[in-house]
């Protein structure tokens, strides 16, 4: 039978939900941590194989995870969670602040880009460029169009690395400022091309490309090298590619 905790927790779960963001399998919780979220409640089907997880994959976490994490049984947590992690656990954090991520999108000068997702339709696509822009050190990633790229399936398929970077939407007319590179087959060969530490870097959509609003407001053209009859790349390889290519092979972390 669940115990008092594992039924406290549940409730707690319940009410906080609706105001959080989903931090779905022990790296996402992992990542959450390392980078100051606040996270509101963590629940798990087994809780000594997470405990053993984080001494050895993130001994700097044990005791914080061992604290947070609440054993429930295996049925409630696949009641709580859309679908269950293979790592059997989930955590609830709350969203970055608005406010914080403009900060830092808009500060003057920054050190690293800022990925622009012109109207993506893929949201696991637009969680693994969160995932790429944090490991690279972008400064964050702005989305264009009606989808939330803080939604749980984009926050699952970052592994929890939104709260590593500035991760929001804006209107297409009102990005931060400094030059805008957008990559499109028509532009200049990227390795011809020195991308600066305040640009933008701007992608389409998985379908449709580019936007001619946002291709219009371009400060430059670029493209990735590709092989004749290869129609295109995949949204985040095309991301990992023109970040390689700015950050160079002896760029400091």
């Amino acid at each position: 039978m669940i115990d008092d905790q594992a039924a406290q927790a549940v409730r707690h779960w319940r009410a906080t939900a609706p105001d959080t963001v989903l931090l779905d399998g022990f790296h996402a919780l992992k990542h959450a941590l390392r980078f100051g979220a606040e996270v509101r409640a963590a629940v798990t089907s087994d809780k000594a194989a997470a405990v053993e997880l984080a001494a050895d994959l993130a001994d700097d976490l044990t005791e914080v995870i061992a604290d947070l994490l609440v054993e429930v049984e295996a049925g409630t947590l696949r009641d709580l969670v859309p679908r269950v992690h293979p790592t059997r656990v989930a955590a609830l954090a709350v969203r970055r602040g608005r406010r914080e991520n403009l900060d830092e999108l808009c500060e003057r000068p920054r050190s690293a880009p800022v990925v622009v997702l012109d109207n993506p339709r893929n949201l696991g696509n637009v969680g693994a460029v969160v995932r790429l822009a944090a490991g690279f050190g972008a400064t964050g990633v702005v989305t264009t169009g009606d989808i939330d790229p803080w939604h749980p399936n984009a926050v699952r398929a970052g592994a929890g690395l939104h709260f590593a970077t500035a991760v929001e939407r804006l209107p297409g007319d009102a990005l931060p400022e400094g030059p805008l590179y957008v990559l499109d087959p028509e532009g200049a060969d990227i390795r011809s091309v020195t991308i600066p530490d305040d640009a933008l870097l701007a992608f389409g959509s998985e379908r449709h490309g580019i936007s001619p609003e946002l291709r219009e407001q371009a400060t430059r053209l670029v493209a990735l090298p590709m092989r004749p009859q290869v129609s295109s790349y995949n949204l985040a390889t095309s991301v990992a590619m023109a970040l390689f290519h700015w950050g160079g092979p002896a760029r400091p972390a």
